[in-house]
């Protein structure tokens, strides 16, 4: 599933590109996750302001209206410069046509959405985004926050990260590089962190999540940005999908485990 980095990456890719075009035409493949609704002739002649994230959700927002999008298990986008033909592909669920390109939601498994929303204040949109965490790479996180928001949880630290109630976009890929940098096994209960550890754990998802930006996000299987291109995060994986092989730090065996039925990583020796 697409991360919080290769959300933003994504959005990086094609938000410029896109800003202030004219919506054309909206064409839709088979049904995704949840229903568009609203008929896709409202969109024409609605001109794209900008474009934005919260989570892993992104945020066309249009005068006056806003689409949602989430790019599920396996979406991903595609935007086209207004040379390219305009053409329907198999798993393109969502096509939206503008005089500045054409921007496309490819998904094979069908889990990703795209939603559209009034307002700022509209009932779905409090719905999906209401009650998420803070984004980890503002000002409204920090070593406070999380200290206090993991010591009042009991339950394992690495599904407290996932959960999104304390900090979003910390998915499976990071916070297993970002508890291997913070020293902490994965398999702790939140509960039992320190305050040291909490500040150890806080500057390494900074800086896992600003470092899978920088290299543009992880590419395990088939993801790629706006403009198709891969991400080499994976590349400088300290324990993620390296079981088995010899810690980059101690040249201990890294393990796996399996935590709410995701793969965990880490170090036996240098996490505690």
């Amino acid at each position: 599933m697409p991360e919080l980095p290769e959300v933003e990456v994504t959005r990086l890719s094609f938000a410029d590109r896109i800003q202030g075009a004219k919506i054309q035409n909206v064409a839709l493949g088979k049904p995704l996750r949840w229903p568009l609704g609203c008929n896709t002739e409202q969109l024409r002649g609605l001109r794209v302001k900008c474009v934005t994230r919260r989570g892993k959700y992104l945020l066309i927002e249009l005068s006056p209206s806003i689409l949602i999008l989430h790019l599920g298990m396996s979406g991903s986008l595609r935007f086209e410069g207004t040379k390219s033909p305009v053409t329907q592909k198999l798993h393109d669920h969502f096509v939206m046509q503008t005089d500045l390109g054409t921007l496309t939601l490819n998904d094979p498994r069908r889990f990703g959405a795209v939603v559209y929303a009034d307002d700022f204040n509209s009932p779905m949109l409090h719905k999906l985004l209401g009650k998420l965490g803070v984004e980890p790479l503002t000002d409204s996180f920090s070593p406070e926050l999380l200290y206090r928001a993991l010591k009042g949880r009991h339950l394992s630290i690495k599904q407290a990260l996932l959960g999104g109630q304390i900090v979003v976009g910390v998915g499976n890929i990071y916070a297993s590089e970002a508890l291997f940098l913070a020293k902490i096994r994965p398999t702790r209960s939140s509960s039992t962190i320190t305050k040291v550890q909490s500040l150890r754990l806080f500057e390494a998802i900074r800086s896992v999540l600003t470092r899978a930006i920088e290299v543009g996000g992880s590419t395990l299987q088939n993801f790629s940005n706006a403009m198709g291109e891969s991400g080499y995060f994976q590349l400088e994986s300290y324990v993620y999908a390296r079981a088995g092989e010899p810690c980059k730090t101690c040249n201990t065996k890294i393990k796996q485990v399996v935590q709410a039925q995701r793969s965990t990583f880490y170090c036996p020796m240098c996490q505690s």
